[in-house]
């Protein structure tokens, strides 16, 4: 057995090559999905106060960030849309005149090597910000119908893939949502667009940015009846294994920085692509941080990153996209 100082483990970081010949962890665009907003209009680029740097665009606008991120090397975005008119039951979700479906129109013809994948969920477009149709519980309280939102969502995979979207990504934690929505493209001859499940999302205190960047915080309670509760992460695995049983094709975990452990858990069981969200609120966290001069954001951004990807994912959903894209180039 060898001992100290024979044994020096600090001579494998002195040289910088050598510690970049070593490193196990190695980041790259092709690891990268770019969330974007879009919403109705023309020439708007509207700034989002709780998520500097990321905005709300009009389709016009979202298509010069994704040429621009496009000549960058990023490969692939996440599309959610913000309607100017909402309902009970979120119709503008399967319209397939609205912005969503518009701009995944116009990246597969203007931008075909950059994959388009789009957020499939209710709440962006019911005037009550729910994922879904209401009904009234026995105890007087309203929550989401799980089996009446199916049809829904279905609907708005299918008008998403008949639009432009390679991958759609299911995200209302229905039960029963993955097939649902793989029955009814595969019906419609969308046998080849992929289903990229948030199949593991947590009702998490990480959203908050992101409702407001998509219009879309509930009017009334909260989403716990459907997102999982953090404290019960045994509960990923049966979620995961049910998802990929109805026809999931990647699975994903949302949040990621805060659920390391739960990426690193259900990548260790599944022989499936995993993805993690970045969400919204990690992301804002590190960019307050930084603002105050508490950090510095671009080393806090690429190891935390680096962290997501060595518990396990092979696809990062990130607001640092564009900014990893120039710091790898650097």
């Amino acid at each position: 057995m060898t001992r100290f100082p024979t044994n020096r483990l600090r001579r494998l970081r002195y040289h910088a090559t050598l510690r970049e010949m070593l490193a196990e962890t190695h980041l790259s665009r092709n690891d990268f999905i770019a969330p974007l907003f879009v919403r109705e209009g023309r020439g708007v680029r509207r700034e989002i106060p709780s998520m500097p740097g990321q905005f709300q665009h009009s389709v016009d606008t979202a298509m010069e960030t994704v040429r621009r991120w496009s000549d960058k090397g990023l490969r692939a975005v996440l599309l959610f849309g913000i309607p100017d008119v909402k309902d009970a039951v979120g119709s503008g979700a399967w319209d397939d005149g609205a912005a969503v479906q518009r701009l995944a129109g116009q990246i597969r013809r203007d931008l075909p090597g950059v994959l388009v994948v789009t957020d499939v969920c209710l709440c962006e477009y019911t005037d009550h910000g729910h994922c879904g149709t209401l009904i009234e519980r026995r105890d007087g309280r309203r929550d989401v119908d799980n089996d009446a939102t199916l049809e829904s969502l279905a609907r708005t995979a299918v008008s998403h893939a008949r639009c432009g979207a390679d991958v759609v990504a299911p995200s209302a934690m229905m039960d029963g949502q993955v097939g649902a929505i793989r029955q009814a493209l595969d019906a419609e001859g969308f046998r080849t667009t992929c289903i990229l499940s948030y199949a593991v999302k947590f009702a998490s205190s990480m959203y908050g940015p992101f409702r407001d960047a998509a219009e879309s915080p509930p009017q009334f309670g909260d989403r716990r009846t459907y997102q999982m509760d953090y404290r019960a992460a045994g509960q990923a695995v049966p979620e995961a294994a049910a998802d990929l049983d109805e026809g999931a094709d990647i699975l994903m975990v949302k949040p990621a920085a805060t659920y390391l452990d739960v990426i690193a858990a259900v990548k260790a069981r599944f022989d499936a692509p995993l993805a993690a969200y970045h969400v919204s609120g990690e992301f804002a966290s590190i960019k307050a941080a930084a603002r105050a001069g508490w950090l510095d954001e671009r080393a806090a951004a690429i190891e935390v990153t680096a962290a997501i990807k060595r518990a396990g994912a092979d696809l990062i959903i990130t607001y640092f996209a564009e900014s990893l894209a120039d710091w790898l180039e650097e």
